[in-house]
């Protein structure tokens, strides 16, 4: 089955970028809110939850603008999923988008993973 991208932008309001940025480009930071732990071996990456390991190679970074990813297990080489940051310069807004690929019938159950994840870095980030 063919997967299409998704976009998700959530709103941080004032947080400070570099706070953000800590979140989702270090391995400690990750292993805060998106799995229980994360370990990082050069640009492979593996993810833990609940004791299951699951790789990725990080496939695209950009200091302080985004992380992109890939799943070693995924077979389209063109499916990644990326943390993306964008600062509203009129309001200093901090907006944090996540990209990702879903098959259709898997669309609704993806967005709401990832708000629940996204639910669990605002409470780290105090937002």
């Amino acid at each position: 089955m063919e997967k299409e991208k998704i976009s998700i932008e959530y709103s941080l309001k004032n947080t400070s970028p570099n706070s953000v940025w800590n979140y989702i480009s270090t391995t400690n930071g990750l292993g805060q809110w998106f799995a229980d732990e994360v370990l990082c071996d050069g640009k492979e990456y593996t993810f833990f939850w609940a004791k299951t390991p699951q790789t990725a190679t990080q496939t695209g970074f950009r200091s302080g603008i985004f992380v992109r990813f890939h799943w070693n297990d995924d077979d389209d080489p063109k499916t990644y999923f990326e943390f993306r940051i964008h600062i509203i310069e009129l309001t200093g807004e901090v907006l944090f988008e996540i990209t990702d690929f879903t098959t259709e019938d898997e669309k609704e159950e993806s967005i709401e993973l990832w708000n629940e994840q996204v639910a669990t870095l605002k409470r780290k980030l105090g937002t």
